[in-house]
């Protein structure tokens, strides 16, 4: 387990490093930074926004919107930027909040009309005074991200009504933040009280156990009104909102038949880490409780009861509670419970996209594949694929002091790619600027989306090609961002539009000129060539000027690049280049012989990896294996061919299994592995 002092240096050294890659001043790269990981865990949505305006006694540093629960949050920071760990006073809180809530009266008399129309500050003010007017916000959260600790003494800040609407203090702090990166499951320890009767489903199970009870519609509105989003980390579908029969018929029956609900509904399915029970034998606490099937069933409820005013009281709700046991199964446990049991809308394949092959490519290549050296430097570097939350600062955990120094030498932070990153820069360069404009978890979903789509059609797509072109796509993403900063016309402001829509006028104009740049000649540099550098940094100075002067009705600058015709207005920008140099660019027919040929070495590279995990297997998972099959517990159906290897197997009597028996006996394998069979 990593400590709070390791997690202290690691977050530390991260922020200085992505501050020095993006050429960000460093509270805005710890701002972005914790906001990315509280938006993973459901504290904040996908709608928040950076946006800093500090005046004497006035401040704030971006702010969020939950429109399902009328939440605003008004964000503000405290960044030490120290080595050690810095407490936290309470003068120090009631500074900062007392600023935060001075900032909001003044949005809320429309200041904003005295500020720069173009500045970030103006559409953060702009919007809450929006929100104020339609009558919007519910309730507010005043929240202060800090790399200290709180102190010891504060033990809680109460809630209280300001301006007529109800208020609550948050502290995230290098405490809770380690938490986050410590769970298995990556979405935080949180605990719901409730007062549930049950039945205990008798079974036979090391994984999990499981539990039936019926919930109340008010019991479910105020878990929902708690925790949000907290409580749909783990789903795979969102709410969709009133827009299908489903939900239609949803609405219907809570308003003109509550009490038909129960016979009406599926009810929802639920995990736990844990459950308590109180005095009169009821589940009296649920540990980590996720909302696995049944989100618009719950959003349906908490819409009826909030925004339509529709009394939910006589409304009852079935639910399946698994309780698993295997904190490093719950994932699989979800993704199994989710696939099989969501029926109501349509479910994209991307949906169960953290388990994509693609995962496991980019991880392989990345482990494989050393970067070119640069600059003279003898020591040859990887570029580290960090597939799960915290993994690449867990990998140095139980590392001796000479080992973590080798570890950072050859997978250095600035080489990093997690999957935001990578998703903005694909995304970027598939021409989708709209979409990375709206957030990260937008953009990654349209990344996933698109990747899911490809490997469907050709799941031999992810090549060491594939690899080092996505490599170069994140280096120039990175250069960009530097270029913009750095440029004389950049007023400040819209940095992050700005990079995207630049790349993605570049990739259109090449389409355009039936032009392939050459991602390969980027990989081999690590860095771009200064004929490039010089045409993007012209493109950015025209997307720049061209996205912060929206048309007429699109004041809210943010608002406007997230729209799909803020980019048809950029793609009209006529650019012209006298001199190209022709030596960024590369033949479609070169192109095509590499995919081709490195698709043939994937195809060999397969075969030899479930070779080798075959005759990696001991007898007695394949004698378990057997059993499993032959007493048809699978959902699988063997052919008599399968049949007939898997018992030869098990009997000892394949001593080298042929590629084609490798390839049956690893699925085999796989898919009882899938289905919850620990086989060793």
């Amino acid at each position: 387990m990593v400590t709070l002092e390791e997690f202290h240096q690691y977050f530390t050294q991260s922020i200085l490093s992505d501050a020095e890659s993006r050429t960000l001043l460093r509270p805005q790269s710890f701002f972005e930074t914790v906001c990315e990981d509280l938006v993973s865990i459901g504290d904040l949505t996908k709608n928040y926004t950076y946006a800093d305006y500090v005046k004497k006694g006035t401040e704030a540093f971006g702010y969020d919107f939950d429109d399902e629960r009328g939440v605003l949050t008004i964000l503000n920071h405290q960044y030490f930027q120290d080595d050690e760990i810095q407490t936290l006073t309470r003068t120090q809180l009631d500074s900062k909040f007392t600023r935060m809530k001075s900032f909001l009266k003044k949005c809320f008399e429309g200041f904003h009309s005295y500020m720069e129309e173009t500045s970030d500050a103006y559409s953060m003010a702009y919007n809450v005074k929006k929100y104020y007017d339609k009558n919007l916000i519910l309730k507010v959260r005043f929240m202060l991200l800090t790399d200290g600790r709180v102190t010891r003494t504060l033990t809680d800040i109460s809630s209280e009504v300001f301006l007529n609407i109800p208020v609550e203090f948050r502290i995230v702090d290098i405490e809770y933040l380690h938490k986050i990166y410590s769970t298995a499951t990556g979405i935080g320890e949180f605990e719901v009280q409730v007062d549930l009767p049950y039945l205990k489903i008798n079974q036979k199970s090391d994984s999990y156990e499981s539990y039936l009870a019926v919930v109340s519609g008010n019991m479910l509105v105020a878990i929902y009104e708690e925790f949000g989003q907290k409580l749909f980390e783990q789903n795979v579908r969102t709410f969709l909102q009133f827009r299908g029969g489903v939900n239609r018929g949803l609405r219907n029956t809570i308003e003109t038949a509550p009490e038909m609900f129960f016979a009406y509904n599926n009810g929802i399915t639920a995990t736990a880490s844990s459950v308590e029970f109180g005095e009169n034998s009821n589940i009296s606490l649920i540990k980590n409780f996720q909302i696995v099937n049944g989100g618009q069933t719950t959003s349906a409820i908490y819409s009826a009861s909030k925004v339509s005013k529709i009394d939910v009281s006589n409304v009852s709700v079935q639910m399946k509670l698994s309780v698993v046991k295997d904190v490093g199964r719950q994932d699989e446990f979800v993704s199994k419970v989710a696939e099989y049991a969501n029926t109501q809308n349509k479910i994209n394949n991307s949906d169960f996209f953290s388990n994509s092959p693609f995962h496991k490519d980019m991880k392989d290549y990345s482990t494989r594949i050393f970067a070119p050296a640069t600059e003279g430097s003898q020591r040859r570097t990887h570029w580290y694929y960090e597939r799960v939350r915290g993994e690449y600062l867990n990998n140095q955990a139980y590392l001796s002091a000479f080992d973590k120094r080798k570890f950072l030498l050859e997978n250095p932070k600035h080489q990093l790619i997690d999957k935001t990153l990578l998703s903005k820069a694909e995304n970027s360069w598939n021409q989708k600027p709209d979409i990375v404009s709206k957030g990260a978890q937008d953009s990654f979903k349209k990344f996933a989306d698109n990747i899911s789509e490809v490997l469907e059609n050709d799941n031999l797509a992810i090549t060491q090609s594939y690899f080092r072109d996505a490599i170069a796509k994140i280096i120039m993403f990175r250069t960009v961002e530097k270029l913009i900063t750095k440029s004389l016309w950049y007023d400040g402001g819209f940095r992050a539009q700005t990079v995207t829509y630049t790349i993605a006028y570049f990739s259109a104009m090449l389409h355009e000129m039936a032009l392939n740049l050459n991602f390969n000649n980027i990989w081999e540099r690590q860095a771009l060539p200064e004929s490039l550098i010089d045409m993007l940094d012209t493109i950015a100075e025209k997307i720049y000027h061209k996205i912060t002067s929206p048309p007429a009705g699109y004041a809210n600058i943010s608002q406007w690049t997230k729209n799909v015709k803020c980019w048809e207005s950029v793609k009209e920008i006529k650019i012209k280049f006298e001199n190209i140099d022709h030596s960024l660019f590369v033949d479609s027919q070169e192109i095509k012989y590499i995919e081709k040929e490195e698709k043939k070495a994937k195809v060999v590279d397969t075969g030899i990896e479930k070779q080798i995990e075959v005759l990696g297997t001991p007898l007695q998972a394949w004698k378990k294996l057997n059993t499993y099959y032959s007493e048809d517990k699978s959902a699988l159906k063997l052919s008599s061919m399968h049949t007939d290897i898997l018992l030869k197997m098990a009997n000892g009597e394949i001593a080298l299994p042929s590629e084609k028996q490798s390839a049956i006996l690893y699925s085999l394998k796989k898919t009882a592995e899938g289905e919850g069979v620990k086989l060793i």
